[in-house]
């Protein structure tokens, strides 16, 4: 049986697809993945299409609907790692994507969720 690993790393949740997506295994990722956002009080999942060269609609549906119901739980959704040519195809077939944040990389796709506290953040934090 095909899943997708997903990884928790401070306050997100990992996801990077490396394997042609399928309708079951979809469905099995977002079941699994909203099971851990809940479980965890995750504020952010990133999903790491770096390994992607091509995507569809399938895929780009797939990913609007997993940030449609990650933000329903309180988490937001960050796509990292995109290719520039994987962006042109998804803007060709009209999938903007809306509410899925972006990011170059994963360390970029923290910061924007504040996935993870920096040893900074901790200091200033105790300067309060």
């Amino acid at each position: 049986m095909d899943s997708i690993p997903i990884l928790k790393i401070g306050n997100a949740l990992l996801v990077t697809i490396q394997v042609d997506m399928h309708d079951e295994l979809a469905a099995r990722l977002q079941d699994d993945l909203t099971k851990k956002i809940v479980a965890n009080r995750t504020r952010g999942v990133l999903i790491d299409i770096s390994a992607l060269e091509i995507v569809d609609s399938f895929i780009g549906r797939m990913l609007a609907n997993i940030a449609s119901v990650s933000r329903l739980l309180d988490a937001d959704t960050v796509v990292v790692g995109m290719r520039p040519e994987v962006a042109i195809t998804l803007v060709e077939l009209g999938l903007g994507l809306p509410g899925v944040k972006t990011a170059l990389n994963a360390e970029r796709g923290l910061a924007l969720i504040g996935g993870v506290e920096s040893d900074r953040d901790r200091v200033h934090a105790n300067d309060d």
